[in-house]
């Protein structure tokens, strides 16, 4: 792998192939030492050489100029670790790149691994994730207009007199995925590589949730187990207990995941404390405070997963018993976990003045960030190019 690292070239179209999706990343040192570790170099050289949407093997024999073989052995090493994603569909295997986040960060944690030095990698991502601020990783991953991710309310807190719809309601979108397992929690497996633990007491393992056709391949690759949908319901009510927020794809139809996420471990919630306000986008709801009844405990405060929770302005020259808390509306995320801790009564939620309404599906949600970042092109223009060229196939 060393030779990887030290050979710029080796790893620069890699990053450049990266690069090209909805979310990229930002090249680094820490970066290329990432990728030295989760790639050796026939897969770098193989993944580089990808196309924006899936391939069938015979497509990537005739890009990469491989064997059948030869490229069968690199492709199975690449899903085995979580690098590429094998999708049967009828007598065809199709294969995608996954992206760096969300994608092969996360899966390289979702399982204990033998094959890789997880304290070292651990270490390096929680540098990546953080360093060059808006410059770097996290104004790549968070600073779209058009959020990755979304808060999930709880439905049990909101208004009589408000509705949610199927897909703002955690227990609808469960009850709706065809398919369903727990994995790791990336986020706190990572911590623990670090020697640290989760301060809300949320465990590592059966607590994170993967849906679908992304949740099949996770299973299949070992990366994650099969639940019932009953089961996935009790742990959410489960992290609900821990007062965890749930977060999702920023989509109405078919989300691949649905997170419990913390303040201490999750790297979504710490783009939203590190500035991006928009970083995750919010539910319908918004936590208000009634100054009548709030007493200034702070039990809001140390619950608030967005750490968007502390004394009211108006308050800071009143004596402590005078006090009380105060939400900052721009960063709140209306997730209901603070609500819970309250025990004044003082906290409730409230609709939002504009109701959030998320793209459609995934494809919409990408479409939207590439034209933001001024990539949507390519990915039309080899769209139409491979539809041209399977259909030449044909004849």
């Amino acid at each position: 792998m060393g030779h990887l690292l030290n050979d710029k070239s080796a790893l620069v179209p890699l990053i450049d192939r990266l690069n090209r999706y909805p979310v990229g990343l930002v090249d680094s040192p820490r970066l290329r030492q990432i990728l030295a570790l989760l790639f050796d170099p026939r897969e770098a050289e193989v993944a580089a050489r990808f196309p924006l949407t899936e391939a069938t093997r015979a497509e990537l024999v005739e890009r990469t100029g491989l064997p059948a073989a030869e490229l069968d052995g690199i492709l199975e090493s690449m899903a085995n670790k979580g690098l590429v994603m094998d999708l049967p569909v009828g007598h065809e295997t199709y294969y995608l790149l996954v992206p760096g986040l969300i994608g092969f960060m996360e899966f390289s944690f979702m399982r204990d691994r033998g094959d890789l030095p997880q304290a070292e990698l651990a270490r390096l991502m929680s540098a990546y994730l953080r360093e060059q601020g808006k410059d770097g990783q996290a104004g790549e991953f968070f600073g779209s207009r058009w959020p990755l991710t979304r808060a999930l309310v709880y439905e049990d807190q909101i208004p009589v007199q408000s509705r949610i719809t199927p897909w703002e309601d955690a227990r609808q979108i469960i009850q709706d995925a065809e398919f369903h397992a727990v994995t790791l929690c990336f986020c706190r497996h990572k911590k623990a590589h670090e020697g640290k633990t989760c301060q809300q007491g949320a465990p590592v393992e059966e607590i994170c949730m993967v849906l679908g056709e992304g949740a099949r391949f996770l299973v299949r690759r070992g990366m994650a187990e099969p639940r019932s949908a009953e089961q996935m319901l009790a742990i959410l009510d489960r992290a609900r207990a821990l007062g965890l927020t749930h977060i999702t794809d920023n989509i109405r139809e078919q989300p691949s995941f649905l997170c419990n996420c913390c303040r201490c471990c999750c790297e979504l919630l710490a783009g939203v404390q590190m500035g991006f306000n928009e970083g995750i986008a919010k539910t319908p709801f918004l936590a208000e405070v009634d100054p009548e009844r709030c007493d200034y405990c702070g039990a809001c405060l140390r619950a608030c997963n967005a750490k968007c929770i502390g004394l009211a302005e108006d308050a800071r020259a009143l004596p402590k018993d005078q006090r009380w808390a105060q939400v900052d509306p721009e960063v709140c995320l209306g997730c209901g976990a603070c609500l819970q801790v309250c025990e004044q009564g003082a906290l409730t939620l409230v609709p939002r003045a504009k109701r959030p309404r998320p793209p459609r599906d995934r494809n919409a949600l990408f479409a939207r960030i590439l034209w933001d970042k001024g990539r949507l092109m390519p990915f039309i223009a080899e769209g139409l190019r491979r539809g041209v060229e399977r259909l030449r196939r044909r004849r």
